[in-house]
């Protein structure tokens, strides 16, 4: 396993968001001492962000010229921004080089669609990190299992040939879209009520669409936010869940990488190593 990781992603904050350095810091240093090592990753190019997003969106997160609450304009966003798709980029490289690879950085990504930043994100690492290696990847699926819904993935990817995007997520619950499934995404909106079993059977048909598609790469938008100690969200998945929500992703036997997106409890380290675990199976 390929851990993309680099301590500059500590460096921005706001105080009182629940994105800090913390849950990524912690995380860190949990993976550290289970023996893990650690790639620095390189920040990505303008180029490469226009894959994914408009001229207009690139500029205002340059210039630190928009106004977002939940995702504000700290100094220096742009470059931390960046330094979060070139891990993506460097991640889903080494996965078809060979390697399971995983992203442990920040700000996530799956909200920001083609024009907009929003929840917590800029830019979309995953479709950022996808789109750079489509030449090398002809049919690529996005797993993401973030406890919101992705509409910046979808928004991007709504359509596109060679392109499968799949997602489960908490209904009602920001950023209240991915009710239904649409061509290419297929969105598998679950009740706050929903338990780990009955999860897990949502998964593992999801899988089976993932199957079919036949990718040569799955991507995965890893978030931990649907744990059931979770701060921000409302469903009631374990730790040990993780671990079978990776051994389902390797049971398909594609390449496969992940980045991280949301999870904002203080068991996060231990739910991604749960996660990662089940992948290397």
């Amino acid at each position: 396993m390929k851990i993309f990781f680099s301590s500059r992603c500590l460096k921005y904050f706001q105080i009182g968001h629940p994105e800090s350095p913390e849950r990524v810091q912690s995380t860190y240093l949990f993976l550290k001492d289970k023996g893990y090592e650690f790639i620095e990753p390189g920040q990505c190019s303008d180029e490469d962000i226009l894959l994914a997003h408009s001229i207009n969106l690139l500029d205002a997160v340059k210039s630190g010229g928009f106004l977002d609450l939940d995702t504000p304009a700290l100094p220096d966003i742009y470059e931390y921004a960046r330094l979060s798709a070139g891990s993506a980029i460097m991640a889903a490289e080494a996965c078809l080089g060979g390697d399971r690879a995983f992203s442990l950085m920040r700000p996530p990504g799956h909200h920001a669609t083609r024009d907009m930043l929003g929840g917590f994100c800029y830019f979309n690492n995953i479709a950022i990190a996808c789109l750079r290696v489509k030449d090398r990847a002809d049919r690529i699926a996005i797993v993401d299992f973030d406890c919101h819904h992705g509409n910046g993935t979808e928004d991007i990817f709504l359509g596109k040939e060679g392109f499968l995007y799949v997602s489960l997520h908490q209904s009602p619950l920001y950023p209240g879209t991915g009710l239904s499934s649409r061509e290419n995404c297929l969105n598998y909106p679950l009740s706050p009520e929903t338990t780990p079993d009955e999860y897990l059977r949502v998964f593992e048909g999801a899988m089976k669409e993932v199957r079919g598609f036949n990718p040569d790469l799955i991507a995965v938008s890893a978030g931990f936010d649907s744990y059931r100690l979770d701060p921000l969200t409302h469903l009631s998945l374990e730790k040990e869940t993780y671990r079978e929500i990776g051994r389902m992703l390797s049971d398909i036997k594609r390449p496969t990488f992940a980045v991280l997106e949301g999870g904002y409890s203080r068991d996060l380290p231990e739910c991604v190593y749960q996660f990662l675990v089940g992948l290397e199976l």
